[in-house]
């Protein structure tokens, strides 16, 4: 049986965060992946960074993963790519499985930074080949160089759809519209202007009433809501599309904690159900960390500082850490994602995290 001090269950910005701040004051890491390799969302993000030179403001987000991937490698980091964790068993086991065996690995710590699931929205014809993710065209564009399509309608005016609707007409295809059933852009101002000066219509306050088509979309109807959301007669309009890239929002991704036993809150602007968690991103069952968006919806960069939060708060109760070394560590952690979630979009996802901090101190 394998053994580990740590095991990092999903090496995106946060798990590859926490590897590193885990690893480099001396504790025996392993992570794992169920991709080929990691850096999860980072190295589909071609746009820059921006914010502070501590978050990587001019870095784009395949630049930041390389870093990260060098700094790894540099600690000697124990990577697992390719192996899916199937199972959590009495004192923290782990199932994994990958292309050559199924073992149980044994950890005392462990850190479930495991990213999220892109929510889906039905409509007629949504079946159709064509629809699809964000991340899926995202993943089509940024790494195998492939357009999707050739015409396409963004759903969603959230930071995801409008920097994908950017990057779409980077890659040289036509967005004809990005729609949102909300009454507002969901997003960054400075994202929205910059594909509206390229001359994409945003229209809020709209939906998608029907795909057709026979094998692929060739055509969608788009369709004007009220203030209730409930759509208006006689306000459809047909598009002619090939494609429609569903950008509605993230779900945290909480199989492994829930295997694990973790209590959770319902909480929409993180997402969904977040498991329970306290200011070290420790969980309600001892042992057990959250870090990223499967900790709550967020930005990577939020995310990045979650991950080093866990590996700290783990490394910690190891005994690699004094309590006031690690105290000031933490503190400066705390202060920078305190930073990150300033301002109208980070607030709510702030007053969110403090309601599940106490949840857990309610628990104790």
């Amino acid at each position: 049986m394998e053994r580990a001090e740590v095991a990092i269950v999903g090496s995106g910005p946060a798990g590859l965060s926490a590897a590193v701040e885990a690893k480099k004051f001396g504790a025996n890491v392993v992570l794992i992946d169920e991709n080929s390799r990691p850096g999860g969302q980072l190295f589909k993000q071609i746009h820059k960074f921006f914010g502070s030179s501590e978050h990587g403001a001019g870095k784009r987000g395949y630049q930041i993963g390389l870093e990260l991937l060098e700094k790894t490698r540099d600690l000697e980091v124990n990577v697992c790519p390719n192996t899916i964790v199937y199972g959590i068993f009495n004192d923290k086991k782990l199932g994994l499985f990958n292309e050559y065996k199924s073992e149980i690995m044994e950890a005392e710590k462990i850190i479930f930074s495991t990213g999220a699931y892109e929510r889906s929205l039905a409509f007629p014809g949504w079946t159709l080949f064509g629809v699809m993710g964000a991340g899926a065209i995202q993943t089509m564009i940024n790494i195998w160089r492939t357009l999707p399509g050739k015409k396409i309608l963004m759903v969603g005016s959230g930071n995801v759809g409008l920097v994908v609707s950017y990057q779409l007409l980077q890659a040289g295809a036509d967005v004809v519209a990005v729609i949102d059933a909300a009454p507002q852009i969901g997003g960054y101002g400075v994202h929205a202007a910059k594909i509206r000066r390229a001359g994409v219509p945003i229209l809020t306050s709209h939906t998608v009433k029907e795909a057709r088509g026979e094998k692929r979309v060739k055509e969608a109807t788009i369709v004007k809501l009220d203030e209730k959301w409930r759509p208006i007669p006689n306000t459809e309009k047909d598009l002619e599309v090939d494609t429609i890239c569903i950008a509605v929002g993230l779900q945290p991704r909480i199989e492994l904690p829930s295997l694990a036993g973790c209590e959770f809150k319902y909480l929409p602007q993180l997402g969904g159900f977040v498991p329970i968690h306290d200011d070290n991103m420790e969980t309600t069952v001892p042992g057990f960390y959250v870090a990223g968006d499967s900790a709550g919806i967020g930005e990577a960069s939020s995310a990045m500082e979650e991950g080093k939060l866990a590996g700290i708060a783990a490394v910690e109760s190891l005994g690699y850490l004094d309590k006031k070394e690690a105290e000031e560590i933490k503190g400066r952690i705390r202060q920078s994602l305190l930073f990150l979630r300033i301002g109208p979009f980070g607030k709510p996802a702030l007053e969110a995290k403090k309601k599940i901090i106490e949840a857990k101190r309610l628990l104790i």
